[in-house]
C-alpha cells in the first residue's frame, strides 16, 4: 500500500514525476499531519506555489514518497507546525515570501524577511517593505539567568547568524536562532529563467553543496522532462559528488578538532581537504566542480590528470588518514571535549527527520543514496554507518566512517566508469514537474521544480538539509556550557546561505 492510500478523496496530478503529487481538501491535509505528528510518516518539506501549500512526505520503511497539495482559501491553510513542530521555520518562511497564513501556528513571526527587502511577500501578491520592530526573542524564566548575544556578524570569514544564548553562570538554559542575513533571493531568480539559467542558481545556493544541490537539481528537471541521462555523465555526478563529501568531511573532522584546541588533526585534515579540492580542479576543471552537472548529463568530461590526482588522492588517504583517526581515539583531552557534549536525543532526530551526520550519529538511519536508491548507487556497494549516542563525538565518528565510505566509493566508481556520451538533450513540451533528492554530505537535500511549455521555470524550490538541523542545534547546546557552542556548532556545520536561500 502506497503512502497516499492512506489520504482520503485524492485528486491526482499525472505529470508529477518520478513520485506522485495529489490535491487534498481539509479532510486529507489533516490525515497527513496526524501521520506526521504519529510519528509513522517523515516531513521531507513544505513549501508554497501561491495559493497552493506543498508538502513532501516520506514512509522511510517502504522508502515511499509522494507530494500532496492543499489550495489555500483567501491566502489561509491549515498549519502543520500547530501539531508537527518541525515545520514551523518552513511555515514562517512561507508567510514571509508569499503572504499566506498557517491557520493556528503556534509562531507567526517572521523569519526569512528581517526587514530590509524592499516589497513584502516578494513571491506573492508583493505589497509595502515590512518596517521591522523589535524581534521578539522567546523566554526564559529563572534565577540567575543572563543573556549573551552573538552575531549576526562573526570573528573571521564566517557566513552572518545570530545567536541569543540565555544562560545560568556558564551553562546555557536556552539558545535562540535568528536567520535569514544571506537570503540571495535564489528562488525568485529562477521564476522565468531558462533550465540552463537555474541550474548555475542551483549551483549556488550553498557553495559547499554545489555538486549535491545541482545533483538533485537535474533530477527534478530529468523526471519531468523524461530525459534518459547517459550512464558516464551519471558515474561522473556520483564522483563529483563523493569527493564533495570527502573535502567538506576532511574539513569539518579537523575543524571540530581545531574548536576543541587540537590543532595538529586541523592541520593534517587541512592537508586532505586540499588535496581533495586539487584533484577536484584537475578532473572537473573546478575546486568546487561548479556548473559540471547539468540538465541531461555533465558538461566536462573526466581529465586523465584528474585521474591520476584522484588515485593519488586516494593512496593518500588510505595511508595518512587511519593515523589520524588513531590519534583523535587515543587523545584523552580531545575525548573530553567531545564525549557526550551537545546530545541530539533519538527521538528528536527521528521526529525533525534529520539527515546525515546529524540525524545518523543519533539512529536515524536515512542516507537518500540507500533508501531511495537513485543511480548509479544502486549499482554500488556501500554501508551507511549509524551510531546512537548523538553526541559531538558521533557525529565526528559518522564522517570518519563516511570517508572510508566514500573513498571505496571513488574507487568503484572509477572502476566501472564506462564510455558513452556526457549529455542527452532537452526537449520541451507540456507543463510538467518533477522531484529530485539527492544526498550532500549534511544529509538530504530536496527540489521540487514545475516547468511551462516553454521549458521555463515556472517555480523551483531547493530545502537544504539545514532547514531541519538548525533547530536541533538549539537542543543540543541546553545544559552545555557556553564555551561548548563552537564545538557543538561545528560539529553540525549547518548552511547559513542554503537554508536563507
Amino acid at each position: 500500500m502506497s503512502l497516499l492510500d492512506n489520504i482520503s478523496n485524492l485528486g491526482t496530478v499525472e505529470q508529477h514525476r518520478p513520485w506522485p503529487r495529489a490535491q487534498v481538501k481539509d479532510e486529507g491535509w489533516h490525515q497527513a499531519i496526524g501521520k506526521l505528528a504519529a510519528g509513522e510518516w517523515s516531513l521531507l518539506g513544505l513549501w508554497a506555489d501561491s495559493p497552493d501549500v506543498h508538502m513532501a512526505l516520506l514512509e522511510q520503511p517502504s522508502a515511499d514518497v509522494a507530494v500532496i497539495t492543499y489550495t489555500s482559501k483567501s491566502g489561509k491553510y491549515p498549519s502543520v507546525a500547530a501539531h508537527h513542530p518541525p515545520a514551523s521555520r518552513l511555515e514562517r518562511a512561507i508567510h514571509d515570501l508569499f503572504g499566506l497564513e498557517a491557520v493556528g501556528s503556534p509562531d507567526s513571526r517572521p523569519w526569512l524577511d528581517l526587514g530590509f527587502w524592499n516589497v513584502s511577500h516578494p513571491l506573492g501578491k508583493s505589497g509595502p517593505a515590512r518596517k521591522p520592530g523589535p524581534y521578539q526573542l522567546l523566554p526564559a524564566e529563572g534565577e540567575g539567568l543572563h543573556q549573551i548575544p552573538v552575531g549576526p556578524v562573526h570573528a573571521g570569514i564566517i557566513e552572518p547568524g545570530h545567536f541569543r544564548f540565555t544562560a545560568n553562570g556558564e551553562h546555557v538554559v536556552r539558545l535562540e536562532q535568528r536567520l535569514g542575513w544571506v537570503h540571495k533571493g535564489i528562488e525568485s531568480l529562477m521564476q522565468g529563467a531558462t533550465l540552463e539559467d537555474a541550474a548555475k542558481f542551483a549551483a549556488r545556493t550553498s557553495g559547499d553543496s554545489t555538486v549535491a544541490i545541482s545533483f538533485a537539481f537535474v533530477q527534478a528537471a530529468e523526471a519531468a522532462l523524461q530525459v534518459k541521462v547517459p550512464a558516464r555523465a551519471i558515474y561522473l555526478r556520483a564522483l563529483m559528488a563523493e569527493l564533495e563529501r570527502l573535502a567538506n568531511h576532511f574539513g569539518d573532522i579537523g575543524a571540530i578538532c581545531n574548536d576543541a584546541s587540537f590543532s595538529l588533526l586541523h592541520a593534517q585534515c587541512g592537508i586532505l581537504r586540499e588535496r581533495t579540492l586539487r584533484a577536484a580542479a584537475a578532473a572537473f576543471g573546478h575546486r568546487l566542480m561548479m556548473d559540471v552537472i547539468v540538465p541531461g548529463g555533465v558538461a566536462r568530461d573526466l581529465a586523465s590528470e584528474g585521474l591520476v590526482q584522484i588515485e593519488a588522492l586516494l593512496a593518500e588517504a588510505r595511508r595518512v588518514f587511519p593515523q589520524l583517526i588513531e590519534l583523535y581515539d587515543n587523545t584523552a583531552s580531545l575525548q573530553d571535549r567531545t564525549v557526550t557534549t551537545g546530545i541530539v536525543k533519538p527521538e528528536l532526530a527521528r521526529q525533525f527527520a534529520a539527515g546525515g551526520y546529524v540525524g545518523r550519529a543519533s539512529g536515524r538511519s536515512f542516507d537518500a543514496r540507500r533508501t531511495l536508491e537513485y543511480r548509479p548507487y544502486d549499482k554500488l556497494a556501500f554501508d551507511v554507518p549509524v551510531l546512537n549516542a548523538g553526541d559531538v563525538d558521533a557525529r565526528v565518528w559518522i564522517r570518519i566512517r563516511e570517508v572510508e565510505q566514500s573513498l571505496s566509493l571513488v574507487e568503484q566508481i572509477v572502476k566501472a566508469l564506462p564510455g558513452g556520451a556526457l549529455i542527452a538533450p532537452i526537449g520541451k513540451g507540456k507543463p510538467c514537474e518533477g522531484l529530485g533528492i539527492a544526498e550532500a554530505f549534511r544529509g538530504d537535500v530536496l527540489v521540487w521544480l514545475s516547468l511551462n511549455s516553454k521549458g521555463r521555470v515556472a517555480r523551483c524550490h531547493i530545502r537544504d538539509a539545514s532547514w531541519f538541523q538548525w533547530p536541533l542545534l538549539e537542543a543540543a547546546i541546553e545544559g552545555n556550557i557556553v564555551a561548548d557552542f563552537p564545538l557543538c556548532n561545528k560539529s553540525f556545520n549547518c548552511s547559513y546561505s542554503g537554508h536563507d536561500l
